[in-house]
């Protein structure tokens, strides 16, 4: 039998062979995940033995991960905002320049929100890390892809938000009503090239959806649409809230003073330019 420690230094290698980047995180984490403990705790136990029924079954996780699988799907779950969120590949797997937008939100609402709109919700992470974040407010979330809608719907269920978080089917605006207005809409949309897809990661390219990727030619057929409707469902001192290409930040300040609304640019953690905020200049 081969001890955890023998298994971790050969995965470790495997991986870097594989160009899986960061190798010794990823180890790390699947060991855990496979044994049911924490990352850390690896490291109290490093010369626990593994049975070959164990490593066969664990040489399956390696497998998939050295093919470029992303690791939170093949784990299941990833941590977004304090909140375990299931993920898979019917969804794009939640980002920690996403977590930052919320943080970014908290910050620019000085009352908190009662009505949310998430736009392209998919996995439902931002909707329920607002809905966690309100306790008061009542989150409608968005979405087109029946499957990605499956997948909320069961975040929704295990987080035990069904009350506060609604899964809508449709296409950006088209399930409003003329009189629906919201205090906060979000939404990370698609916003990638085609030509900025194929120069991805193999595990963006080869196992996330394309459709919650890739908008257009110019990557802003989405953002077009989304600007355009977003002063009618806006409410008075409302916030549009977005994450963006970081080229797009002074197309998309354009686009929205021809829509009536007032923006900014953000730069997320990396001093990209990320973020796009806008309110209705009558606010």
């Amino acid at each position: 039998m081969q001890t955890v420690r023998e298994i971790k230094e050969r995965t470790e290698a495997f991986f870097s062979k594989k160009s899986v980047p960061n190798p010794k995180l990823d180890t790390d984490t699947l060991i855990a995940h496979f044994l049911g403990i924490k990352r850390l705790e690896l490291y109290l136990d490093m010369d626990r033995p593994l049975t070959e029924h164990q490593l066969d079954e664990l040489r399956i996780l390696v497998k998939r991960r050295a093919n470029r699988e992303p690791l939170q799907y093949i784990i299941g779950t990833t941590d977004f905002y304090g909140l375990t969120i299931k993920v898979d590949p019917r969804a794009l797997i939640p980002r920690q320049e996403t977590e930052e937008l919320v943080d970014l939100i908290v910050a620019r609402l000085p009352v908190a929100p009662k009505r949310v709109l998430d736009l392209g919700t998919g996995s439902g992470a931002i909707a329920l890390a607002l809905a966690s974040k309100y306790p008061e407010a009542f989150i409608t979330a968005i979405e087109l892809n029946p499957d990605a809608i499956a997948l909320a719907n069961e975040n929704v269920a295990v987080l035990n938000l069904v009350d506060r978080v609604r899964i809508i089917e449709g296409n950006w605006w088209s399930p409003m009503a003329d009189d629906d207005n919201f205090d906060l809409i979000v939404s990370n949309p698609p916003y990638l090239t085609e030509a900025e897809l194929q120069s991805a990661e193999p595990e963006v390219i080869n196992h996330e959806p394309h459709s919650a990727l890739v908008s257009g030619k110019d990557g802003l057929n989405d953002f077009r649409i989304l600007l355009e409707g977003a002063p009618k469902y806006l409410c008075s001192n409302g916030l549009l809230a977005m994450e963006t290409g970081i080229a797009q930040g002074q197309v998309l300040s354009e686009m929205a003073t021809i829509a009536g609304l007032t923006s900014e640019c953000v730069d997320d953690l990396s001093d990209r330019p990320r973020f796009f905020f806008a309110t209705a200049k009558h606010a």
